[in-house]
């Protein structure tokens, strides 16, 4: 399974903004882009002018980096994205969301989309009451993510748990506390999707 390893606090600096790579430590005095507020390297204090092409480049990259995903994989979700019927830059964060690391961060369960995709690879799900360990795989509506009764004490998912607020929770989304099952109850749709995103310039990227 292919991964980034390097060090990811790199990654938010590199686009200039939080992307919350490492959960409650970006919310803390500890965040890198707050004690150094330009992009890593030996050039990164000079003033910096990006091309039209730089800019749409610099949007892939940020979301690639959100999501967790390598080019290879992010340009399969773009041609699945192309192929369906709508907008296509829609349908790319649609794609995105619907993942099943993507999932159980928006539900709260965690502080990172990395730490989510962890618990996933370590079985601590169950999807429509079958194992997963497959971060990527997409939900759909009517499934339903479960927690394991042996995860609970793990400490990032109780901590996460006893932090919960329901209302964060998108409208595609429910879950319940008492069963511990999140239930997904429609598609995701752009108004849902917070992240900050320009999504029509990686389709003018792609498009070239």
């Amino acid at each position: 399974m292919a991964r980034y390893k390097d060090s990811v606090c790199r990654l938010c600096r590199r686009e200039n903004m939080k992307l919350f790579l490492k959960g409650e430590r970006c919310l803390t005095n500890k965040c890198a882009v707050d004690k150094r507020s330009y992009p890593p390297g030996q050039h990164g204090q000079r003033r910096q002018k990006f091309s039209t092409y730089g800019i749409q480049l610099r949007e892939k990259q940020k979301v690639k980096r959100i999501y967790g995903v390598l080019e290879k994989q992010f340009r399969s979700y773009f041609d699945k994205a192309d192929r369906k019927k709508g907008i296509t830059g829609e349908n790319l964060l649609q794609l995105l969301e619907r993942r099943l690391d993507n999932v159980i961060y928006r539900l709260g369960l965690t502080t990172s989309r990395k730490l989510a995709r962890q618990l996933v690879r370590h079985n601590h799900f169950n999807l429509n009451k079958r194992k997963v360990n497959i971060p990527s795989l997409l939900v759909t509506k009517g499934d339903v993510v479960e927690l394991k009764l042996k995860s609970i004490d793990i400490m990032p998912i109780h901590e996460s748990l006893k932090k919960m607020e329901t209302s964060h929770i998108p409208e595609w989304l429910s879950f319940d506390q008492d069963s511990l099952k999140a239930t997904v109850l429609d598609e995701p749709k752009r108004e849902n999707i917070t992240v900050p995103i320009q999504e029509q310039l990686i389709v003018e990227l792609y498009s070239k």
